[in-house]
């Protein structure tokens, strides 16, 4: 068995097929209604398939909302890694902190019901936290090299201000966004991209 509960080695491609949909069903209701109040049938419903494969998959609720969180971040890691080699270091750093608000306004409640289950410091948290350290340094460091962003910017600064942006415009997209481009603002040495 792997981290999510489910059997290691290569699945067969219905099979991947089921996991990436109960995935996709899962993230989407746990945003809309949060991790704890969407029952796995539901989410099987979403998912187009039935409850029994939603357990073979996912034996607990805890692994489905493990592989979702580790999903999203491995998204955002695929993303930094595109990003990393874009010929606009100071957009790809927009863009990045982008992906990482829209990231912080879904998974709030997801990862409150980690840190209640499995611990901030458990293995997963502390391996997406490195992930997404990582990735908001090396961009931000490469956009400094380039002249685009203040020098005396720190990737902390960065995750703080995303974070506080999420939790100040909760629900609300559109002032979200508008904050973002005031962050990137008081960022970038040029105009805002």
């Amino acid at each position: 068995m792997n981290a999510t509960g489910t059997p290691g080695g290569t699945k067969r491609a219905d099979a991947r097929r089921n996991y990436e949909l109960l995935i996709a069903a899962a993230a989407k209701a746990f945003a809309e209604h949060g991790a704890d109040d969407v029952s796995l049938e539901e989410i099987a419903r979403r998912a187009g398939v039935g409850i029994g494969t939603l357990y073979r998959h996912f034996p607990a609720r805890q692994a489905l909302l493990e592989a979702v969180y580790r999903d999203q971040v491995d998204g955002l890691e695929a993303l930094a890694g595109k990003l990393l080699v874009s010929e606009s270091p100071g957009p790809a750093l927009v863009e990045w902190l982008r992906a990482f608000a829209a990231f912080g306004r879904t998974k709030r409640n997801l990862s409150a019901a980690l840190v209640a289950t499995i611990g901030k410091d458990s293995a997963l948290l502390s391996e997406c936290s490195r992930i997404l350290r990582s990735s908001t340094g090396t961009l931000l460091a490469r956009a400094q090299e380039s002249g685009d962003v203040r020098a005396d910017v720190q990737p902390t600064d960065l995750i703080r201000l995303v974070h506080g942006l999420v939790v100040a415009t909760e629900g609300d997209l559109a002032e979200a966004d508008r904050m973002l481009d005031l962050l990137m603002g008081g960022l970038l040495t040029g105009p805002a991209q």
